[in-house]
């Protein structure tokens, strides 16, 4: 009877994982609505030149002649998305190791879900902005927000099946994959090769801490990685490819397996259990520290950095760093002449990119794949679910808005129409795909689990 309780708990364990990630993504996609919907009303209110005075705010760290200086708004995204991604090379590193892109018969779904929703939604936008000044944005409707897509899946509750989520999770990452690979190849103007050299020496050393030293501090990569930061940022390459890539450097693996882990765990704990004496507490208990002290080791031995501060970082990702970034950019006028503009090239590009090309790419290239038998449809999903999540997938929002800001000048016509081009792109693809799932796919709540 005990032995069958033990053997389901590594799947329980993976299961519960991705659940704790999936609501915390969700709630983080309440955060950035509501964050959204304050910049806009700010930015469309009484008080919208105090909005636009924050954000252009100069902020200066430095000593001596080694000065920063940037407006609000830059600091924003080039220094607090640099550890949203981060986060998302963490994320790309763990799915690559041990999540939905760890296998071939895992990966070829997403794969190919995720290269048709970015090159339909390419072609759609290069199609009607060809030859025109505006074709440089070919990437925005590339994007996908992943924190939007699932807080709109997660008000569906038990109708989506778990393997839905875990397949949209996989694009979303094959996506932000993607989108960093055309952020670092197409979106950089200028190369200091000296600050690059200087860039690359820092991740070289990186990498040496975690595979020649087996160092597994934080601190060190900490300091490395702000180094790393500022010499891409000078480099020309976006500095938040800098996060990708240290990322990439963070130790995977653990120092102890898990028979030695509950080994070391049960004798402390006898130990414990042992050293209790009335009238003592852990404070004056000196066995009972060592035992804590023990425990704490195995922890630390047991578990990896990489998923110690993916875990630290997640809270402070979706609940601070991107509703900021949402707060500091959504916040475009609906005045009259822009409205009137919404027709033109740039809009309809990215409306049409969003909107329908993720649904053509997505859908259209799950179809291909299962038909030709190279992988099946994801546990419990029809290709009316993958539909849904195709509409999803055209929320593009953060995302999107941030490679609109590396395509366009700062401040220019075609940076605002490309924001309110993405907003209403991202709610009527966020409605779509909504409806689709909870009125045409399938109910599995209703299914037996046989």
């Amino acid at each position: 009877m005990s032995q069958s309780k033990v053997n389901p708990l590594p799947a329980n364990r993976v299961l519960n994982s991705f659940d704790k990630f999936f609501k915390m993504e969700a709630a983080g996609g309440i955060a950035l609505m509501v964050c959204t919907i304050a910049a806009l009303v700010w930015a469309n209110s009484p008080w919208a030149e105090s909005y636009h005075a924050l954000w252009q705010t100069r902020l200066t760290v430095g000593i001596g002649n080694w000065v920063l200086s940037k407006a609000a708004i830059l600091w924003i995204n080039d220094g607090l998305m640099a550890v949203f991604f981060f986060l998302v090379g963490l994320e790309i590193k763990r799915e690559l190791m041990v999540g939905g892109l760890s296998t071939m018969s895992q990966t070829i779904m997403p794969v190919a879900a995720a290269v048709g929703g970015m090159a339909v939604p390419a072609l759609f936008f290069f199609g009607l902005n060809a030859g025109q000044e505006s074709a440089a944005g070919w990437g925005i409707p590339m994007a996908t927000d992943i924190a939007f897509a699932l807080g709109i899946m997660s008000l569906l509750g038990s109708r989506v099946p778990v393997g839905l989520k875990i397949f949209l999770t996989a694009v979303a990452i094959v996506d932000d994959i993607g989108a960093i690979l055309v952020i670092a190849v197409f979106y950089t103007t200028s190369l200091d090769l000296t600050a690059l050299a200087v860039g690359l020496g820092g991740l070289c050393i990186m990498a040496a801490l975690n595979l020649r030293w087996g160092i597994r501090h934080s601190i060190p990569y900490l300091v490395l990685g702000v180094i790393v930061w500022f010499a891409f940022l000078m480099s020309g390459i976006h500095a938040t490819i800098a996060g990708v890539l240290a990322a990439m450097t963070i130790p995977a693996g653990t120092r102890m397996n898990c028979s030695s882990f509950v080994e070391e765990l049960r004798h402390a704990a006898e130990v414990f259990e042992l050293a209790i004496t009335p009238g003592k507490t852990v404070l004056t208990n000196r066995e009972q520290q060592v035992a804590l002290h023990s425990m704490e080791h195995a922890y630390e031995a047991a578990t990896t950095p990489l998923q110690n501060i993916e875990h630290a970082l997640h809270p402070w990702v979706s609940f601070a760093i991107m509703p900021i970034f949402a707060l500091a950019n959504a916040g475009v006028a609906m005045d009259a002449g822009v409205l009137r503009e919404l027709f033109t090239p740039v809009s309809l590009g990215i409306f049409f990119g969003l909107v329908v090309g993720k649904q053509v790419g997505v859908t259209g290239a799950c179809w291909v794949v299962n038909k030709l038998g190279l992988a099946p449809f994801p546990d419990r999903t029809t290709l009316m679910h993958l539909w849904g999540a195709a509409c999803l997938a055209g929320v593009g929002f953060t995302m999107s808005i941030f490679i609109a800001n590396l395509a366009f000048d700062e401040g220019t016509r075609l940076v605002e129409l490309s924001k309110i081009a993405i907003l209403f792109a991202s709610l009527v693809s966020g409605v779509l795909g909504y409806m689709v799932l909870k009125f045409l796919a399938p109910d599995i709540s209703k299914e037996g689990v046989g």
